[in-house]
C-alpha cells in the first residue's frame, strides 16, 4: 500500500494537497469516440453489440442485449437461500429509509392576494439504473438504485449492467434485480450503456433518469447525458476518511481502509488524527492488513496530522469525502459540525461496510469533492415537481396591476395585457 504523509498547512490547503495527490492517480478518459459513433449509427443496437464484443469480450458474440424475464425469474430461485435472505433484510431497510424521504401530499399555500399556489411531486416514468461489472459483480448496487426507484413510484425500471466473458449477465445480479422488481435487463456496460439508457435505440426506449456507480467511462457518459436525462452524481472512485483518537482499534480501522480498498487502486483512503503516535499504529496496521489480502495492496492512504478535532472537521468539510468515519470517543458533536460527506459512520461499530450494505443508507453517494452540493441516491432523483396555480377573481384584480408594470419594464407588454384583461368587467 502506498502510504503519503502530509504536513499540516491549515485544513483548505492540506485538503487541497491531498486531493491533487489522490486525483494524479486517476486515468483520463475521452468518450466523445463512443458518443459519436453511437449518436452517428444506422442501427445502435449493432452499434451496442460491437462495443460490447470489444470491451466485455463475450464470447461467443451476444446476439440481443436483453435478458429474457425467465432467466431473472430462474437466478432468483436458485440463488443461495442464505444471500437471499440477506439481500431481502437489506432490500428491507433500503426500502424503509426510501420511503421515509417521499413527500406524498401535495403542499398548498394561499397567498395574501388569494391566489393559491401548490407544489406536489410525481414519479418519472422512467429509470435506468447502471451496476457495474469486470471484475467484480454487484448485487448490492441493483438494491440500492432500484429499490428507491420503485419507491419512488418510477413505472418501467431499467438496468444495465456489463455482461461475463461468456456474454451472461452475473446470476447473483439477475437475481437481485428479480428480487426489486426490475422490468428489463440489457447486457450491456461502460459509456456505450449510458448513451443507449439516454438516448435510446432500435429496441432499448429511452429513459428518464440515469443512476448508479461506475468506472470513469461511466462518469464521462453520464456528464455528457446529463442535461438529456436526469443522473444522480457524478461518482467517481470511492473515498474514505476516517478521524482517529487515541483510544481506536487499529484493526478495524486498517480493515475498514483495505476493505474500501477493494475497489481498486483509484480510492482515495485517508487518516486523520491530532495525535501522531496514533497515525503511526494505524499505518503499521493497515500495511499489515493489505499485505496479507489479494486486491487491496496497491490502494494509497494519505496520513493527516491534524492540529485539533476541530480542524480535523474543517479539513473534512473542504475535502468532501464520500464515507467519513469518526471513530473517537464522543463522535456526535464532530457529527453535528460535518457538512458536506456523502456519509457519516458514527462510533467505532459503525464500518463503512454496513453502510455499503444492509444498514439501509444508500451507497451510491458523492465524490470527488461532490459532497459540497449533492446526497446520497435517494427516491428524489427518480421525482419531479409539478406547480398548479390558481389565481381567483379577486387575485386577478390585486396582482394583474403589478403583472403589468413589470412585465412593461421587461419589454414585453403583451404579458401584462393578459393580466389585465382579467380585470375588465
Amino acid at each position: 500500500m502506498r502510504i503519503e504523509r502530509f504536513q499540516w498547512e491549515g485544513a483548505r490547503a492540506t485538503a487541497v494537497a491531498v486531493r491533487q495527490w489522490a486525483f494524479g492517480a486517476w486515468p483520463s478518459v475521452d468518450v466523445a469516440e463512443i458518443e459519436q459513433a453511437f449518436l452517428d449509427s444506422g442501427n445502435r443496437d449493432e452499434t451496442l453489440l460491437d462495443f460490447t464484443a470489444r470491451f466485455d469480450a463475450a464470447e461467443p458474440p451476444l446476439r440481443t442485449l436483453r435478458v429474457d424475464a425467465a432467466e431473472l425469474a430462474d437466478a432468483l430461485s436458485k440463488v443461495d437461500s442464505g444471500l437471499r435472505a440477506s439481500m431481502e433484510l437489506a432490500a428491507a431497510n433500503i426500502r424503509a429509509v426510501a420511503a421515509a424521504q417521499i413527500a406524498t401530499e401535495p403542499t398548498t399555500l394561499k397567498l395574501p392576494q388569494g391566489q393559491t399556489v401548490s407544489i406536489r411531486e410525481v414519479p418519472l416514468g422512467a429509470a435506468g439504473i447502471y451496476a457495474p461489472g469486470g471484475r467484480a459483480a454487484y448485487p448490492s448496487s441493483v438494491l440500492m438504485c432500484a429499490i428507491p426507484a420503485k419507491v419512488a413510484g418510477v413505472e418501467r425500471i431499467v438496468l444495465a449492467t456489463p455482461p461475463r466473458e461468456n456474454g451472461k449477465v452475473n446470476p447473483t445480479v439477475l437475481a437481485a434485480a428479480a428480487l426489486c422488481g426490475v422490468d428489463e435487463v440489457y447486457a450491456m456496460g461502460g459509456a456505450q450503456a449510458i448513451f443507449a439508457l439516454a438516448f435510446g435505440t432500435e429496441t432499448i426506449e429511452r429513459v428518464d433518469a440515469v443512476a448508479g456507480p461506475g468506472n470513469s467511462w461511466v462518469r464521462g457518459a453520464k456528464a455528457k447525458v446529463s442535461s438529456v436525462v436526469a443522473i444522480d452524481s457524478l461518482a467517481g472512485p470511492s473515498e474514505l476518511m476516517v478521524v482517529l483518537d487515541g483510544g481506536v482499534n487499529p484493526k478495524w480501522v486498517a480493515l475498514d481502509l483495505c476493505a474500501q480498498a477493494e475497489h481498486g487502486e483509484e480510492t482515495s483512503l485517508v487518516a486523520v488524527a491530532a495525535d501522531g503516535d496514533v497515525l503511526n499504529r494505524v499505518a503499521e496496521e493497515t500495511e499489515r492488513t493489505a499485505a496479507s489480502r489479494s486486491g487491496v495492496a496497491d490502494a494509497q492512504l494519505a496520513l493527516v496530522h491534524a492540529p485539533d478535532f476541530e480542524e480535523a472537521i474543517g479539513f473534512a468539510n473542504v475535502f468532501s469525502p464520500e464515507h467519513l468515519e469518526l471513530l473517537v470517543e464522543d463522535p456526535q458533536p464532530l457529527a453535528d459540525a460535518t457538512t458536506t460527506a456523502g456519509c457519516i459512520l458514527v462510533g467505532g461499530h459503525s464500518a463503512t461496510a454496513f453502510g455499503d450494505y444492509a444498514a439501509g443508507s444508500n451507497h451510491v453517494l458523492p465524490t470527488s469533492g461532490a459532497g459540497r452540493f449533492s446526497g446520497p441516491l435517494g427516491p428524489g432523483v427518480f421525482r419531479r415537481k409539478i406547480s398548479t396555480v390558481e389565481v381567483s377573481a379577486e387575485a386577478a384584480a390585486k396582482l394583474a396591476p403589478h403583472v403589468d408594470t413589470i412585465a412593461r419594464a421587461e419589454g414585453f407588454p403583451v404579458h401584462g395585457e393578459s393580466a389585465m384583461i382579467r380585470t375588465e368587467p
